[in-house]
């Protein structure tokens, strides 16, 4: 019988195999994880809510159903988190905020929710998420501040924080997050697991977003595969959202093999020199760049047209922060994280014209990537040109940033075109803080992204990478 810490370090595919074959069962593997995220919580603080009973007695339901060989779907029995942004039914959905209330039925599930759920997959808990998802790091007044798994004293990132750490620290191979300007990518990063934000629309998303059709939801895994298995079941059609594509064509996982040989790369180390990138940071990203050459890919330094949309991005978000705050009162504006207010408050003055202006700033966007993606397969990039620093904090101390969007110039440009991006740990800087690559692909070439990134796991180049060595983790 494999032993609960070892269970811990499975990716969901191995644990399916396991079912399975006897291995071991959905009862171990849900125990195992509910130990680890009990371990983990008094120092990273990775959930709001943990549902040990409910799980375990999904997981026995499980058991039971890979006992007589009829399991619900390629996920039944696998330990899943949900960002704390998304509903899952019977539990409150706070999103961060002490101005949102714990009454009611909360009876409905988001779709990639309720696909998990038809699939048999056990929910363990909800994640910390800051306060409506609005920041690039992960700490809220409701619910305090999420910390790295390589080293407490820094934060996760954000805004899927508490799902990133979770995943990284054995608590369930796989997490629901949300990515308006690189929520999952960002912490992903930080911590050294796999994430993607699909092309929009892939997963439908209900309730709608304030922030429009920059939000998506992505998967949080170990690895690309994993990653791969967690699409194919949430990227099915849900008629509560009216801006979801149609059906997929063809598995997610199928589409894995094949590596990069012939795919052509453009590699831009710092997007025609817009971002300075620390040093560490760039070696990481080369070496990674120079291993998909040695692969059989087609490599070749090239940016994309484009300045930083930052601008417009800011118009389009704070415009979403002002919404999704519009309803309170002054006193529970007061109870708001302080940065929330502030870009609420500028939000509220921008006019439908501004915003329009932003909306045309974005669609030249997309037709330059468009047109990037006629030469270029994939675009690779730094997933961020930093490591983790200090928890509790927006931006690097003495940086002289004002904004998260300062330090993930790599990131919310990808939320603009709306296109698929993943970001793939590639490394660590001096302090053992890990390095993420960013992988982008067109509109709708979700499969050629996981399939580069699978390369890389595959090729064995990431493997080191994706363990923190964190004491309470019982590792």
């Amino acid at each position: 019988m494999t032993e609960p810490t070892e269970l811990t370090e499975l990716t969901a595919l191995r644990l399916v195999e396991g079912f399975r074959k006897g291995e071991f069962s959905p009862v171990d593997a849900t125990r195992a994880a509910l130990e680890r995220a009990e371990r983990i919580q008094p120092e990273v603080n990775a959930f709001v809510r943990l549902f040990a009973d409910e799980a375990l007695a999904r997981a026995r339901e499980s058991a039971d159903r890979w006992r007589r060989g009829d399991p619900y779907g390629p996920v039944d029995g696998v330990p899943v988190t949900v960002k704390d942004i998304l509903l899952l039914r019977g539990a409150p959905t706070l999103r961060g905020s002490k101005t949102m209330s714990e009454e009611g039925s909360w009876d409905e599930d988001a779709p990639a929710v309720a696909r998990l759920r038809e699939q048999g997959a056990v929910f363990l808990g909800k994640t910390t998420t800051p306060e409506f998802g609005w920041k690039g790091v992960t700490d809220s007044p409701l619910s305090g501040a999420t910390r790295n798994p390589y080293d407490t004293s820094r934060t996760a990132g954000g805004s899927s924080g508490g799902s990133a750490a979770a995943v990284a620290l054995g608590a369930g191979p796989l997490s629901l997050g949300t990515d308006g300007g690189g929520s999952v990518r960002i912490p992903a990063a930080f911590c050294g697991i796999f994430a993607l934000k699909p092309t929009y629309g892939r997963v439908p998303l209900y309730p709608a977003s304030a922030f429009g059709t920059l939000a998506h939801v992505g998967p949080m895994t170990r690895d690309a595969a994993d990653a791969a298995l967690l699409l194919d079941v949430i990227a099915a059609p849900d008629a509560r959202d009216w801006s979801a594509l149609g059906p997929v064509g063809a598995s997610f996982t199928d589409a894995l093999a094949g590596g990069v040989r012939g795919l052509r790369v453009a590699y831009s180390p710092s997007l025609g020199g817009q971002v300075a990138v620390a040093p560490a940071v760039a070696a990481a990203v080369r070496q990674a760049v120079e291993r998909l050459a040695r692969l059989g890919a087609y490599v070749e330094e090239a940016d994309p047209d484009f300045t930083d949309p930052v601008d417009a991005f800011h118009t389009l978000w704070f415009s979403g922060a002002a919404r999704v705050t519009q309803h309170l009162g002054p006193r529970q504006r007061e109870s708001l994280d302080p940065g929330l207010r502030e870009i609420s408050a500028t939000g509220a003055r921008r006019s439908a014209l501004d915003y329009l202006a932003a909306v045309d700033v974005r669609m030249e966007l997309g037709r330059r990537m468009g047109r990037f993606h006629e030469s270029y397969d994939l675009l690779v990039t730094p997933t961020l040109p930093i490591t983790a620093f200090e928890a509790g904090a927006e931006v690097p101390k003495g940086s002289g940033y004002r904004r998260w969007t300062g330090w993930t110039p790599f990131t919310y440009p990808f939320n603009l075109t709306q296109q698929p991006a993943a970001t793939v740990p590639v490394g660590a800087d001096g302090a053992g803080l890990p390095v993420g690559m960013q992988i982008v692909a067109a509109r709708h070439r979700d499969d050629l992204v996981l399939r580069a990134a699978h390369a890389l796991y595959e090729a064995g180049f990431t493997a080191s990478f994706t363990s923190p060595s964190f004491t309470s983790a019982g590792s």
